[in-house]
């Protein structure tokens, strides 16, 4: 087992450091007061972050950390953590691991026992998420889908009958592909589709699939589609004695009645006001 008090202990730290994904001026004070006190800052594109960093009185030496040279990269800060130095990963925008590189060097960290420590911070799912309109708990993120036709219908494919709520990144140039794709796999559901997160043209386009890739012709800036679940097939699949069973396991376990319905609600996309009349009813 591994046991990380991030703040009690003096080993070399690799810190996890989102940065704005448009609006420079949500960067936390905390997380400039990070990069300011680091030894390296590890990013995807030196001259990009450079500007960023600039902005902020940021002139700390500067390496790349991209997913094209990411093992050589995770060695080489691994190696500089077992020489005693701190460093910040960054994204050039968002929050890093999140569709950016990152994840080697995290699962070598953790594995050698240094401090991995995350700073909160920008992300732009999570921004599109909570916006959209659309259920937000339980959902799944996906990020970018594969880009030839029959790929990303094969993936799409995978997540049809989920009832949780699907959140996708994508480019503008593919946007209406992913859009016709979604239409026809997963049928006429509600959506969202967020774009140009924090930034002066922000703009979120709410109905269903169909009106919104009617709408999406020309639109730029990088996009997250938030899409329905499936809950009526979901549904279909589990009766209310498995859904009483369900509840009743929770119950058995030390859980309140309300809480044992709310997390068997979240796990099958079930209604918890109609599971709780459910409950109440055949106990009555």
């Amino acid at each position: 087992m591994n046991r990380q008090k991030s703040f009690e202990n003096e080993k070399p730290t690799l810190y996890l450091v989102p940065t704005p994904i448009g609006n420079l001026s949500e960067m936390s004070p905390r997380a400039i007061e990070i990069l300011k006190s680091v030894n390296v800052i590890a990013c995807e594109d030196t001259r990009t972050s450079g500007q960023m960093l600039k902005h902020f009185g940021i002139h700390n030496r500067l390496i790349a950390y991209q997913n094209f040279n990411e093992d050589p990269s995770a060695r080489g800060i691994i190696n500089l953590l077992s020489q005693g130095q701190n460093v910040a990963l960054i994204s050039d925008a968002g929050y890093p691991l999140i569709n950016d590189p990152g994840q080697r060097v995290v699962t070598e960290a953790t594995a050698l026992g240094y401090n991995v420590v995350p700073v909160s911070g920008c992300s732009a799912f999570l921004n599109a998420l909570v916006a959209s309109g659309l259920i937000v708990q339980p959902f799944i993120f996906i990020g970018f889908l594969p880009q030839s036709d029959n790929e990303r219908n094969k993936k799409l494919r995978e997540y049809r009958s989920y009832p949780m709520t699907l959140v996708f990144y994508e480019a503008p140039h593919r946007i209406a592909k992913c859009l016709k794709s979604c239409l026809d796999i997963f049928g006429d559901r509600r959506c969202c589709l967020a774009r140009e997160l924090t930034k002066v043209h922000e703009e979120f386009l709410r109905g269903t699939i169909s009106e919104v890739l009617e709408a999406c012709e020309g639109l730029k800036g990088e996009m997250v589609i938030i899409i329905d679940g499936n809950h009526e097939d979901f549904h279909k699949d589990i009766d209310y004695g498995t859904l009483m069973m369900m509840v009743n396991d929770q119950i058995s376990q030390g859980m309140s009645k309300s809480d044992a319905v709310k997390k068997v609600a979240g796990e099958t996309g079930i209604s918890r006001r109609k599971l709780y009349e459910m409950v109440h009813s055949i106990e009555n």
